[in-house]
C-alpha cells in the first residue's frame, strides 16, 4: 500500500502504518490524519509528537495509553482522562496517533 504527500509515493503497511518511520515529516502526518477524518489541533500535533519524540529518542519506546495519560496530563497542566485521548483519537489514541505519527505498529495488547 502506499500514499501521496505532495507527488511522492510514499509506502504504507496493509494496515496504514509507514514502512519506514524515516519518511514521516509534518506533511505526511496531515495526509494520513485527513485519511481518518481527524483534523489536527494544536493537542494532536502534542501527542503525536510526544509518541514520535519516545519511538525516535528513546529506544523505540511506545508508551501505552496509561503512560499516555500521565505524561499529557503533565505537559498539559491538567490532569486528562482517556476520555480526553479517545476524544482527540477514536480508532484508539497510541494507535491512531502512532499511525499519524509515522512510528511502527505498536504490537502490545491494551491500554492499562
Amino acid at each position: 500500500m502506499s500514499i501521496e504527500v505532495n507527488g511522492e509515493t510514499i509506502e504504507t503497511t496493509e494496515t496504514g502504518f509507514l514502512a519506514n518511520v524515516e519518511d514521516w515529516n509534518d506533511d505526511v502526518a496531515k495526509v494520513i490524519a485527513k485519511s481518518e477524518s481527524i483534523e489536527l489541533t494544536e493537542k494532536h500535533w502534542d501527542v503525536v509528537r510526544y509518541l514520535r519524540d519516545e519511538f525516535v529518542n528513546n529506544g523505540g519506546n511506545q508508551p501505552n495509553n496509561r503512560a499516555m495519560l500521565k505524561d499529557l496530563s503533565a505537559k498539559w497542566g491538567k490532569k486528562i482522562t482517556s476520555k480526553d485521548l479517545y476524544d482527540l483519537f477514536p480508532g484508539n489514541p497510541s494507535k491512531q496517533a502512532g499511525r499519524i505519527g509515522g512510528i511502527p505498529e505498536s504490537r502490545r495488547k491494551g491500554g492499562y
